[in-house]
């Protein structure tokens, strides 16, 4: 796989960024300093170091996260992330694989956004759509809701006793208890 700079912008993170909020329902959020990650429905799918600093992205690869295991520059995702297929690239200056972590992000994307959304996605493809256009938003589809079966209906002999309103009963002491004292009038 050829390592390329990102064309265009020249910041290969600003590329990468942009290609995953191409994606629908995907926004930025920052959960800390350091971070201006990619979301979906509030949940990350992309972990990108903030405009600034050193090149490091953590994606979440449930197919592909051994092959990227194997490179050099990747390691697992730290606090435990990495046993559920996150991995982390840390470049130093130089030649970024944009295409590679094109391919990450939307293995990424389709790992965590929900099912709806990634049916809306132009299968078998490395992007939103075939040719890296945005896709459409989802249309609020009318619900259909299937036909119920009949409601059985209760005869009198079926319908459950109504309760009674509850009674305050009196405060009892438990055995073995003494009254408290109360204060005695002198008069």
């Amino acid at each position: 796989m050829a390592a390329r700079k990102a064309s265009g912008s020249g910041d290969p993170m600003a590329e990468l960024r942009a290609f995953g909020l191409t994606y629908p329902g995907a926004h930025t959020k920052s959960p800390w300093p350091g971070h201006l990650d990619l979301a979906v429905k509030d949940k990350t799918f992309a972990y990108l170091s903030a405009p600034g600093d050193p090149f490091k992205i953590s994606c979440k690869l449930p197919q592909s996260s051994e092959d990227a295991l194997t490179l050099p520059f990747v390691s697992p995702t730290p606090y435990g992330l990495g046993k559920s297929g996150w991995v982390t690239a840390e470049l130093p200056e130089g030649s970024v694989p944009v295409e590679l972590f094109r391919a990450w992000i939307d293995e990424s994307y389709r790992a965590q956004a929900p099912k709806r959304l990634v049916a809306s996605l132009a299968p078998g493809s490395d992007g939103p759509v075939a040719g890296g256009a945005p896709a459409e938003k989802p249309r609020a589809a009318t619900k259909q809701r299937a036909a119920k079966p009949a409601a059985r209906s209760r005869t009198a002999q079926q319908k459950p006793a109504q309760r009674k309103p509850a009674q305050r009963k009196p405060a009892q002491r438990k055995p073995g208890k003494k009254a408290p004292a109360r204060a005695r009038r002198t008069g």
